[in-house]
């Protein structure tokens, strides 16, 4: 139950009034009438009661309320009778002193009222209906009260619902966006619109908000419609509309947000290239021409090679592209050639040629010159390797080796571009035999190494049997090793030969012994040869010496002579010549 508590202001003519009521008290013919008669005379006195203002209790609909008389302080010794009536002859319940209560056939409340212990009037399940003045007539006594209360019901509207809702609007278009409503309501709710949580006002022309109130005939409840109608800008696209309940029994109440596509008129066209560059000849390049209107056009105009294109898509592909395709492209509208837009694309190429690729076969001792063209669409770099050295510069031979054959790579680069060319360089001739050697081996053997050049590679042929063994074949270079036990004196012949020619060598072989005589017979030879050497060393030495002081004695002469004053004696004295010729004599002893 609710109960609110309330006061009750009576008028100046309360006093009056209950002077009159003692005085019909006293009247014989009052006091002749039964006790029925007398509550019923009190009673007619009693609407002479006025009461200047009211009380106001307020309940929500549906609920139970509580409406006390006399706001509770009604004494119950006191109280010989109480009726509650409603409006102006509308009565509810009545109740005796030591009585149940007694309630009328009135269907507004034969099922729904009761009266409490302080005379306070219970009324469940309150509707709009009950919203009136209701009376609590107390008897006191000889004295008869009233106390009149006004019932205000009230009820929370439901969540706002947006119905009509529209899903497009146009720039510079009055549109009805949608309704909200909200139901069930009292007293009637307020419904107020929002644009990005700024409140929106009408202002006749751009924004306009109509609102209407209906009340349910059954209930009296009140139902809220707000109808938007807007005029769009471009700004307003991805904006947020919604609508807020209020009433004034409640929080307020928003609805969800509401976006609206708008549509616009295109303006500006935009071309990219969606295609990753940079482009090489052979790429394929996709370029793609959007609009800033809403919704986009479905198709457009794309300007190839100076040809128009008109393609349902934003979209449209260059496949394979060649250095040709370098050119400023254009897209435009299909209704409006002018509204248009343009992009440079350039298309990146590398050309390289060799003066000579493939395999190259070149004389040994020849010459060769390789030359490289490249034309590109920038700057390149240009890298040598033969096989996977690297080489410093462009490969050039004055004269040809064997050591030169090989693979020849040359790397040229531009940007993302590389490409690559490849030779063979092979340098052949016919074998020739460049040492024949003879060297002991282990025991009574002896190996024979014959050593060969030419490409390619020479094959050998001993005149005599043995073990034959080759060493590794590179740069044209290969030693083929026999093994043999010699027998006795023997010539030994290497021959090498590959498809361009021969050659052959001999070489004189002996036994082991012999070679051991030979060998000793060789130091003795070598030993006179070493004497007679030394012997002739000493001769030379000693004649040197001889003529170094012979000319040093004519040099000490002439000097001698030449000091001579004019007049002297030309002869010196006999002890200074003899000294002279013991010096001269000493140092050719030297």
């Amino acid at each position: 139950m609710l109960r609110v508590a309330l006061s009750r202001t009576l008028s100046s003519k309360d006093a009056i009034t209950e002077g009159y009521y003692f005085s019909r008290l006293r009247d014989p013919d009052c006091r002749k009438m039964n006790r029925i008669a007398l509550l019923t005379c009190l009673l007619t006195v009693s609407l002479m009661n006025q009461v200047s203002g009211l009380e106001t209790v307020t309940g929500k609909y549906g609920d139970t309320i509580e409406i006390p008389c006399n706001n509770g302080r009604v004494g119950e010794a006191e109280v010989t009778f109480v009726k509650w009536k409603y409006d102006k002859d509308g009565n509810i319940l009545v109740k005796n002193r030591d009585q149940n209560a007694t309630v009328s056939n009135d269907v507004n409340y034969k099922n729904r009222v009761s009266i409490k212990k302080d005379f306070s009037l219970v009324i469940t399940q309150v509707a709009m209906a009950d919203q009136r003045t209701f009376t609590c007539m107390v008897v006191q006594k000889e004295d008869i009260l009233e106390y009149s209360v006004q019932l205000a019901i009230y009820k929370v509207p439901s969540q706002p619902q947006i119905t009509n809702l529209t899903t497009v609007m146009a720039i510079g278009k009055l549109t009805t966006l949608a309704q909200c409503h909200s139901e069930g309501a009292n007293p009637a709710a307020n419904i107020t619109w929002f644009k990005n949580k700024a409140p929106l006002v009408a202002d006749g022309t751009a924004i306009k908000i109509t609102t209407n109130v209906a009340v349910d005939k059954e209930t009296g409840l009140s139902t809220t419609t707000s109808t938007l109608e807007y005029t769009a800008v471009k700004g307003d696209i991805d904006a947020k509309f919604s609508c807020q309940v209020q009433h004034i029994k409640s929080a307020n109440m928003d609805s969800s947000p509401l976006v609206f596509t708008v549509n616009y008129p295109t303006e500006k066209v935009s071309l990219q290239v969606v295609s990753q560059g940079p482009f090489k000849e052979g790429d394929n390049v996709t370029l793609k021409c959007t609009a800033d209107g809403n919704p986009p056009p479905s198709s457009y105009n794309f300007y190839i090679n100076g040809e128009k294109k008109t393609v349902d898509s934003s979209t449209y592909t260059l496949t394979s592209v060649t250095r040709e395709n370098t050119a400023e492209y254009k897209c435009s509208l299909v209704d409006n050639e002018d509204i248009a837009a343009s992009v440079p694309i350039t298309v990146e190429y590398l050309d390289v040629v060799l003066s000579s690729t493939g395999k190259i076969v070149k004389k040994l001792g020849e010459s060769l010159e390789m030359t490289v063209d490249v034309k590109a669409s920038g700057a390149t770099q240009t890298s040598w390797k033969k096989g996977n050295a690297k080489l410093n510069s462009l490969p050039k031979f004055d004269k040809l080796t064997y050591s030169d054959s090989g693979v020849y790579e040359c790397v040229v680069s531009m940007a993302s571009l590389k490409k690559t060319q490849t030779f063979e360089l092979v340098v052949e001739d016919s074998p020739i035999i460049k040492n024949l050697i003879k060297e002991r081996g282990e025991g009574m053997t002896k190996v024979l190494k014959c050593a060969a050049e030419g490409f390619p590679k020479p094959t050998v042929q001993w005149n005599v049997n043995g073990s034959n063994v080759e060493s590794a074949y590179e740069h044209g270079k290969v030693t083929y090793s026999l093994t043999i036990v010699p027998k006795g004196n023997l010539t030994v012949s290497c021959t090498v030969s590959n498809v361009l020619g021969s050659d052959i060598k001999s070489i004189n072989v002996s036994t082991l012994v012999e070679d051991v005589t030979m060998d000793k017979q060789d130091q003795k030879d070598e030993y006179s040869d070493q004497m007679k050497l030394a012997v002739g060393i000493v001769v030379g030495l000693m004649l040197a010496v001889l003529v170094i002081g012979l000319a040093f004695w004519l040099y000490m002469k002439k000097f001698r002579q030449g000091s001579w004053k004019t007049g002297e004696k030309e002869d010196g004295s006999a002890e200074e010549s003899k000294k002279l010729e013991e010096n001269q004599s000493q140092k050719a002893d030297v």
